[in-house]
């Protein structure tokens, strides 16, 4: 046993302890962080725009400071670009993390200080939940992949400017970065392909214990393992017992990735944003992710169906309800006030406070009022391929068909199988009705003849890889959108079909 994993025993009871405490009184950790976030912003530009000074409760907060996105926030982000202080929070950002907006170009998310420790410590805090419940430490003892964008950073207005990954990079604890990988100069390859291979080069006689990177990623990753040593993970990387990622759900990629390795291994789900760490998987045996209520990010949920509202409801943590969806708003302390960060989760437990991602508030299909959201269409695969065990998956992606040149509008299933369905048309059928059974407004429309069965498009062997490298997309933390309002994904992934 390593000085590693000893020495990491009883800081993860610490830990442990201090996760006990402010999880078991949400409502008063978030009250002393809303305290806290209004002290730092009032004397901002932010916070004199919007009278926080005569803030006195949540209530008054809400009446005050309306829900913006970025394109609504950047007027305040582009004085903090051409070199103002005290705009969001109080001085400057010691980062700015980039990253890709669909309507705003380049986003440009402000990091604080004050709010560098919930992404560093956050991601510490997962590995160490999992080290204090299972009383496995030994993976730190071995290699560990952290990959990231390049680490290199550019200065906007003398702040140093990168990709979140990059950025968080540099933070590695320094009793980490002698077993990291891959190194420096090999995260600074901007080609993805060319820097696989060399991760590959650097690992492949290494002692990997614990990988990390979106699934899709990690896939390819081993696909690669084997290509190169005609051997599956299990037998590269004996002592390979953590696989950590976040990003997407992990359930339509388990079986094909556990596949490629050999073996099951222990998972942590994770979930960071630029915009702060939310939440990560506190437990091997209970479902859903511990959210992050004490960690300088004060959060309010709308209900998903009330997000396009002209005055939607919004609520804190104490008024939220089990199996509702909800959009995801953060005021934190690198100066994001009433921020939407897109994404969707439902909670699955008060005791503590979990919650799962349910997909993207913009990310759904309503082409005819069925609003099929991304969660729907990943249960209805998941229900699918239990009843039908041989399937495997690669990835998939749904999108409309309002006017196909012939039969009935549908939507399109467009997917590239590991292994396909011995019988195709059966499947198809099945995972129809899976959905159907899913979304109400959805079976309607086929009951009532105005869509007709879902659709399947098969693609080739390595279709999505193919599809995001001519996007100029392959690689790091970029995926393929679960589902689209429109075509424009399923148009351009059409040339990569059998």
């Amino acid at each position: 046993m390593g000085i590693r994993s000893v020495l990491a025993k009883p800081f993860a009871a610490y830990i442990a302890g201090q996760t006990k405490e402010w999880s078991g009184k949400p409502g008063l950790y978030q009250s002393r962080v809303f305290q806290e976030l209004l002290q730092g912003g009032r004397a901002t530009l932010f916070g004199k725009d919007h009278g926080f000074a005569d803030i006195r409760s949540y209530e008054d907060f809400k009446k005050q400071v309306p829900i913006r996105d970025y394109e609504e926030l950047k007027p305040y982000v582009e004085k903090v670009l051409h070199g103002e202080s005290d705009i969001l929070w109080k001085g400057k950002p010691a980062y700015f993390a980039k990253t890709s907006g669909t309507t705003s170009g380049t986003k440009y998310i402000p990091i604080t200080k004050e709010s560098v420790p919930n992404h560093i410590n956050s991601a510490r805090n997962a590995l160490l939940s999992y080290v204090h419940e299972t009383g496995n430490g030994a993976f730190l003892d071995g290699g560990l992949i952290f990959l990231s964008g390049s680490p290199e950073l550019d200065e906007k207005a003398g702040i140093k400017t990168g990709r979140l990954s990059g950025i968080v990079n540099h933070h590695v604890p320094q009793y980490l970065r002698s077993n990291q990988k891959p190194s420096y100069a090999t995260n600074c390859i901007e080609d993805w392909e060319e820097k696989l291979d060399k991760i590959i080069e650097e690992t492949i006689l290494a002692d990997m214990s614990l990988i990390s990177g979106i699934p899709p990623w990690a896939q390819m990753y081993f696909d690669r393992i084997i290509a190169r040593t005609g051997k599956k993970a299990k037998d590269v990387f004996p002592n390979f017992s953590l696989f950590v990622y976040g990003g997407v759900n992990f359930e339509p990629y388990r079986a094909k990735l556990f596949e490629t390795i050999g073996k099951r291994v222990d998972s942590i789900e994770t979930y960071p944003a630029s915009e702060g760490f939310i939440a990560y998987q506190d437990s091997q045996r209970a479902e859903g992710l511990l959210l992050l209520l004490n960690s300088g990010i004060f959060f309010e949920f709308i209900p998903a169906d009330e997000y396009f509202n002209e005055k939607p409801t919004r609520l804190s943590i104490e008024e939220v309800e089990l199996g509702k969806n909800y959009a995801v708003i953060i005021n934190n302390n690198a100066g994001l006030w009433g921020y939407s960060i897109g994404d969707t989760i439902k909670f699955v437990s008060k005791d503590p406070y979990r919650i799962v991602v349910s997909g993207r508030i913009k990310h759904f299909i309503s082409a005819f009022g069925e609003h099929v959201i991304g969660e729907e269409v990943e249960k209805a695969m998941k229900f699918t391929m239990e009843k039908m065990k041989e399937v495997e998956l690669v990835e998939f992606t749904v999108a409309p068909n309002v006017a196909p040149k012939e039969g009935m509008p549908h939507h399109e299933w467009l997917i590239e199988f590991a292994n396909a369905p011995a019988d195709m048309e059966a499947f198809r059928l099945e995972l129809d009705t899976q959905l159907r059974k899913l979304n109400v407004y959805y079976d309607d429309l086929i009951t009532g003849n105005i869509l007709s069965t879902l659709k399947i498009t098969a693609l080739q062997k390595n279709g999505f890889i193919d599809y995001m490298k001519s996007q100029g997309k392959l690689g790091g933390q970029n995926k393929v959108p679960r589902l689209s309002n429109d075509r424009k994904i399923a148009e351009s992934l059409a040339a990569f079909a059998k």
